[in-house]
């Protein structure tokens, strides 16, 4: 045997952190996330910002975790593994944000996917009111790319949505906060198409649409979304790349269900990427 084969590699399989809110009924925050990023190929991990007693029906109770602890498994990460790509998702308050941030400062976990948890599937609130400004004004400058639904970007933006021009405003607006990537997710919308639009770096727009799906197993469909595109830059895909992988694996996971729970059921982690997807660009 070679010294070359003898040699152990270290570090050199993609890594992901989630920084986010456990869900004990697994279909949303951090169990969303892990699996996401296992079905893809990239080995995760997580930071604990908070716990949830959660189900299918609704959000029971919610727990922050302490801010010291949260730095410690910001520290005990950074001290071992290479990470290339994070995402937030549920950060509680405006406490617990700052400490994100300033951690995320501290660190090289590349490049960081804001998926702005505000509120669970049964109208729960997940991120305190005092927490929104410093989203806007912290978090959202260091943000690679940012991925809002329909309502949060409303909330972002202290601004009705509705058209789709009202939402290219949107998009730009979020870009000027910071946020060098921006995808506002339509899944709210009513139309028979799900359209999400993305605004890129360099300015490139374009809408993704897909057929919409009527359903309720729709649990977590954002955290999901939003690892997916973590874990595809993770591998060194381009942004825009790494969009459309995300929108093809969220499809499959909504239109491939499974049956779990009484309520808002979750998506299917393991589903196969749906090709089904039009990609309809906007001129400058």
């Amino acid at each position: 045997m070679t010294s070359s084969q003898n040699k152990i590699e270290i570090n050199t399989t993609p890594q992901v952190v989630t920084i986010a809110g456990s869900d004990s009924g697994g279909g949303a925050g951090i169990q969303a996330d892990l699996k996401t990023f296992q079905a893809r190929h990239v080995f995760g991990m997580s930071i604990v910002i908070a716990l949830t007693a959660q189900n299918t029906i609704g959000v029971q109770d919610s727990l922050a975790i302490p801010s010291d602890f949260i730095s410690a498994q910001f520290d005990s990460l950074a001290a071992d593994f290479k990470i290339k790509a994070c995402k937030t998702g549920m950060l509680a308050d405006k406490a617990h944000v700052l400490t994100v941030v300033d951690n995320l400062k501290k660190v090289d976990f590349g490049p960081l996917i804001v998926d702005p948890v505000m509120i669970a599937k049964g109208g729960h609130p997940l991120l305190k009111e005092d927490a929104i400004d410093t989203i806007r004004t912290e978090l959202l400058q260091i943000a690679h790319v940012v991925t809002p639904n329909l309502p949060e970007a409303s909330v972002l933006l202290d601004k009705d949505i509705t058209t789709d021009d009202d939402i290219k405003e949107a998009a730009q607006r979020l870009q000027e906060m910071g946020a060098k990537n921006v995808i506002i997710k339509g899944g709210h919308a009513q139309s028979s198409l799900s359209k999400d639009f993305v605004l890129l770096e360099n300015k490139q727009a374009f809408w993704l649409e897909s057929k919409r799906v009527d359903t309720v197993r729709t649990h977590g469909t954002g955290d999901t979304f939003s690892a997916c595109i973590a874990a595809e830059l993770a591998k060194g895909f381009s942004g825009e790349e790494a969009i459309v992988t995300a929108k093809k694996f969220i499809q499959g996971a909504i239109s491939q269900s499974i049956s779990v729970g009484h309520g808002h059921g979750p998506t299917n982690h393991w589903a196969e990427l749906d090709e089904d997807i039009t990609i309809v660009p906007v001129k400058p």
